[in-house]
């Protein structure tokens, strides 16, 4: 009974979470109404493009606005994640989605959602021949078919890696060949060992352990390095050695080592960001883009001694990092489905992709970027990501993911936060997931 009630308090909250957040974007899409953001050419057929609009979207979104210009003219909707988690974006657009509007035309999802969203998008398969689809990486093209059918374009990629701050880096001995091993990837014994060659620099290491999907990121990292198979069964099973060793190390380095501070269980990868360089963190975990998207910032200061590494791995495993990245989907319900076609073949281009990354740090999809040996000189960051990439991992592609890692992010936090025990969240995730009804708060 009691179980029973509770399930019926929790489906109310997501209820009425759902309904403020779908009233959130449309009071975003008025706010951008009277502003006149709506107002531009009336002879061109408008599309309303939803993401995280950052100045490289923007500079994107505004040249392509000249070329078409009397055509079609592409209209932002921002959701910036300064103010939506990744989960509360996928919310307002799951709940916008769901009421069939045609308010959205184009959309970004991250590269993981796809199945969960397929029901919702335009399949892309009659848009882009096979010739098309080849100008882009594989591991970014791989995440945007459902059951055969293109139901997404790769946008950007991204891969999970570290950064450390190297004015902080010459503080340790031998700090100068240091930076070397950190770019191959340190074990995590190798880490832990360096962090006790400098005890009084705590906090040493920080990572997002908020209940959302960075969190899950930072525990699929060592868990699949360990059994790339694991979601690869009928059921999901979670009480595994390989599933506890992955945890206990994030718990671990909170609890055991003290590496990493408490209150990472209350940010998401924007506030361990601004965490770590208030608090001048040697080593934080993170995305590409972090130096140049806040290149203008208060922060642009210590920006400039932030350099890319490859992530610790387990002793006797391969250096693996999660592959994060956003696809654009066309929404079922568009009445503009051509024009919105028009804008994700515009992004596509090589020219484009170029834009997102100098501007905005994003790693591009296109091929032939990286088959430019002249433009890969000049960008040695961009070299070391595409290096990186080779030590990427594909989360699950599941269509019941979403509620995978809802289970899954909200267990390890309690873990994180010694509410209950590594076995414990493990346990009662495998149950949940299982499961045909939510259990979780």
């Amino acid at each position: 009974m009691e179980e029973k009630k509770r399930s019926i308090l929790n489906e109310r909250s997501s209820w009425v979470v759902g309904s403020i957040i779908l009233l959130v974007i449309v009071i975003i899409l008025a706010q951008q109404r009277g502003q006149g953001v709506f107002g531009g050419n009336n002879t061109a057929t408008q599309i309303y493009f939803v993401d995280n609009i950052s100045q490289a979207h923007s500079e994107l979104i505004n040249r392509f606005n000249a070329e078409y210009s009397g055509r079609i003219e592409v209209v932002p909707v921002d959701l910036p994640f300064e103010k939506f988690s990744t989960n509360e974006r996928k919310q307002v657009l799951a709940k916008s989605l769901r009421s069939k509007s045609d308010r959205i035309d184009v959309f970004a999802i991250d590269l993981i959602w796809g199945a969960r969203f397929a029901r919702w998008a335009e399949p892309l398969n009659p848009y882009f021949t096979i010739y098309e689809r080849n100008k882009s990486l594989e591991v970014a093209l791989e995440s945007c078919y459902y059951k055969e059918d293109l139901i997404a374009a790769p946008f950007y990629i991204d891969v999970g890696l570290m950064y450390f701050r190297t004015d902080l880096l010459k503080k340790f001995p031998g700090g100068d060949s240091l930076a070397h091993k950190l770019r191959q990837s340190l074990t995590w014994s190798e880490f832990i060992e360096l962090s006790n060659k400098m005890p009084q620099m705590r906090p040493f290491y920080a990572f997002s352990a908020k209940n959302f999907e960075g969190l899950v990121c930072s525990f699929m990292e060592p868990l699949l390095s360990q059994n790339p198979e694991i979601f690869n069964r009928d059921s999901i099973q979670l009480d595994t050695p390989e599933a506890r060793k992955s945890l206990q190390m994030l718990v671990d380095l909170v609890h055991k080592y003290h590496l990493a501070p408490k209150e990472i269980t209350r940010f998401d990868e924007v506030q361990t960001y601004f965490y770590a360089l208030d608090n001048d963190i040697p080593f934080f975990r993170g995305w590409p883009g972090l130096i140049r998207h806040y290149r203008n910032s208060p922060y642009s200061e210590k920006l400039q001694f932030l350099e890319p590494c490859a992530l610790p791995h387990l002793d006797g495993k391969k250096p693996a990092s999660v592959f994060g990245g956003w696809n654009l989907m066309v929404s079922r319900f568009s009445t503009k489905k051509r024009e919105a076609v028009e804008f994700i073949k515009f992004v596509l281009r090589e020219e484009s992709q170029r834009l997102l990354f100098e501007q905005g740090g994003y790693i591009p999809i296109s091929k032939s970027v990286y088959q430019d040996s002249v433009y890969f000189s000049e960008h040695q960051d961009l070299k070391y990501y595409h290096q990186l990439l080779k030590n990427g991992i594909h989360r699950p592609f599941l269509v019941n993911y979403t509620k995978i890692s809802d289970v899954l992010s909200y267990y390890i936090q309690r873990a994180i936060k010694n509410e209950i025990s590594v076995e414990e969240a493990l346990r009662l995730a495998t149950r949940d997931i299982n499961s045909q009804t939510m259990r979780i708060n």
